[in-house]
């Protein structure tokens, strides 16, 4: 298959990696010094489900130079998402399906308002890893998950190939009936989860083991499951305690958001795009969210980067 990843950081470059070194033809499309080590020494892949070095990869500043993609799979961060969309309309075929990849359940709907419906198709990632160096990516456990499905529900030709694709490149592959079901099975974890862990500085470890800071956590989900069914009353019931037991039971006591990340390097943060939504969201299906209204606020002043 011909792939473009747009946005090659660490979760683009990795699924691109394993595509690539299954011998599809992939293009990262990426920028800064990140670009300049994947053109000058290739890409290197450190992870428990088998290292790789692509001293070969194809890699570009400008998606208009990787051509037209049967699967574009769009890694953008949400701030980026507007600018990239309008980006990508030369190299998409009538087929061409671009897997959103976002945080949140925003990005679909917008990527749509661009591109249009019929090219988008809803992805949810769940993978562990980071940049480590320009050209080089950290994948710390053994879980590469890529669950995704047709925006209006089942499956397709194009999303089969695409699976097969991905598992014949050794990555886990979901391709749930209804994908926006699982966009907010996650959201319902990861608006909490970025916000307390961004707010506090703190790993999931010492969140789960305050009685209080548990308590907020479980209700803030609870908060965001609640908006949810407003928006689909066929979601299923229990996202937040199932989103509750993988965060209290499951997770490394080191974990934490991307999000405190990119607080703690200086970076913009997506809080529009996790508490904002499940604000925005609920105030449009009369759903009360005080405690993300009260997230929202606190992370405002480093939406653009630290404050001044």
């Amino acid at each position: 298959m011909q792939i473009t990843v747009m946005g090659a950081g660490a979760m683009g470059g990795y699924f691109g990696a394993r595509l690539a070194a299954a011998g599809h033809e992939v293009t990262l499309v990426a920028r800064g010094a990140h670009l300049a080590a994947l053109q000058e020494h290739g890409l290197r892949l450190h992870s428990p489900k088998g290292d790789l070095h692509l001293p070969g990869v194809r890699a570009v500043a400008d998606v208009g130079a990787a051509g037209q993609a049967d699967v574009i799979l769009f890694t953008v961060k949400n701030g980026d998402l507007e600018a990239a969309a309008a980006s990508l309309k030369p190299t998409l075929r009538e087929e061409t399906m671009v897997v959103t990849c976002q945080n949140g359940v925003s990005a679909p709907d917008r990527l749509a308002g661009i591109i249009g419906k019929p090219h988008v198709v809803p992805g949810v990632a769940r993978l562990p890893g980071d940049i480590e160096a320009p050209g080089v990516i950290r994948h710390s456990a053994p879980f590469d998950m890529l669950s995704f499905g047709e925006a209006d529900g089942g499956q397709s030709p194009r999303c089969d190939a695409f699976a097969a694709a991905l598992e014949e490149a050794g990555c886990m592959v979901q391709q749930p009936w209804n994908i926006r079901h699982d966009l907010w099975a996650k959201f319902v974890m990861q608006a909490s989860f970025a916000s307390v862990t961004a707010l506090t500085r703190l790993d999931i470890g010492p969140l789960r083991e305050s009685a209080e800071s548990a308590a907020l956590i479980r209700e803030s989900m609870a908060e965001t499951e609640a908006v949810g069914r407003a928006v689909l009353p066929d979601l299923p019931q229990g996202l937040a305690d199932t989103a509750w037991g993988l965060l209290s039971e499951k997770l490394p006591p080191t974990t934490h958001a991307s999000m405190l990340d990119d607080l703690n390097r200086g970076k913009p943060i997506e809080t529009a795009y996790l508490s904002g939504d499940v604000v925005r969201l609920g105030a449009k299906h009369g759903v009360a969210t005080p405690i993300h209204a009260t997230f929202a606020r606190l992370l405002a002043p480093y939406a653009a980067g630290p404050p001044a």
